[in-house]
């Protein structure tokens, strides 16, 4: 099968040809419809996950999935030949990713049915920022009537939680660049989204709107610490790029280092939104994957939403 991997890392990865893998007991076999690139891809052709997770080679880039299933292994139930799924590959080790025509991951966790109304483009690229979207904001307890300070605004996950925060009444602040990522920002919802330029005197603007501080952070991007300074007293900050507690002594605010936990409830939720038009994917591009070389560096270079890449 065609698919995009890394030989050795830190490397630039490539469209080759590999093994098509085979489902192992209680896992699914998928027949990849649609994916799309996330932060730990860009980390992993850099060598920066070599420290924490086994990497197996050719190693196969790629969490977000959506396509339909086209084997079971031993012992799975709940699932049939046939079925349009999606989610997220949930294994202990890199190398066995979605972006490729196949990819096999475990039937408990992971992977839900589409629902009618969602496009698989979509689903492709919903599981790993929504999870992280949706884990940041219940981590910090959002409620409404609360500020909320979004740092990378403008990425795929910083354009979920945007809509997930507006539509829990919070006041939204993001960051983002003048022009196109302003743009991408301010169009995600019908609710008011205070856009700050991160290039400029962050603190003075963000302290325009929320003179006291604001009431929790997403921190996606840009400096932890600087942000934990924004918050009030005894404020809330989620990281989803590894701040730690003991990165931001000094400051009275909690942090909650944020992993993506894309379990079938959250995957079930994420999806009834989007098919329902509650949540917009923000896809902004989609690329072939005989181009995913072309969608990796578009990725790189900060272009605004999720880049999708279609398999089939």
């Amino acid at each position: 099968m065609r698919a995009f991997t890394l030989e050795s890392v830190p490397s630039a990865p490539a469209v080759t040809k590999v093994d098509t893998p085979r489902p192992q007991a209680g896992e699914l076999l998928i027949k990849v419809a649609a994916a799309s690139l996330n932060g730990i891809d860009i980390a992993t052709a850099a060598g920066y996950t070599q420290a924490f997770m086994e990497h197996r080679y050719p190693l196969v880039l790629g969490g977000d999935f959506a396509g339909t299933v086209e084997a079971l292994g031993v012992g799975v139930d709940g699932f049939a030949v046939g079925d349009a799924v999606f989610g997220v590959v949930m294994k202990p080790y890199l190398g066995a990713g979605s972006l490729a025509q196949y990819v096999t991951v475990p039937a408990g966790h992971g992977v839900v049915r589409i629902p009618a109304g969602l496009e698989a483009g979509d689903a492709g690229a919903l599981g790993v920022a929504g999870a992280t979207a949706l884990g940041s904001l219940d981590a910090v307890a959002l409620a409404e009537g609360q500020t909320l300070l979004i740092s990378g605004a403008a990425g795929g996950v910083g354009g979920l939680a945007v809509q997930l925060a507006a539509a829990r009444g919070a006041k939204v602040i993001a960051t983002a660049r003048p022009g196109a990522q302003t743009d991408f920002v301010t169009g995600l919802t019908d609710a008011t989204v205070h856009v700050v330029d991160f290039t400029g005197d962050l603190e003075g603007q963000v302290r325009a709107i929320a003179p006291v501080g604001v009431d929790a952070v997403l921190h996606l991007a840009g400096d932890g610490a600087q942000l934990a300074a924004l918050l009030r007293p005894g404020g809330q900050l989620a990281s989803a790029t590894g701040l730690a507690q003991d990165d931001v002594k000094g400051h009275d605010v909690t942090v909650h280092t944020i992993m993506a936990n894309p379990t079938a409830q959250i995957l079930t939720s994420l999806a009834e939104q989007a098919a329902s038009g509650a949540l917009r994917v923000p896809v902004t591009a989609t690329y072939p994957l005989e181009r995913a070389t072309e969608a990796f560096a578009a990725f790189t270079s900060g272009t605004p939403g999720k880049i999708a890449v279609s398999c089939s």
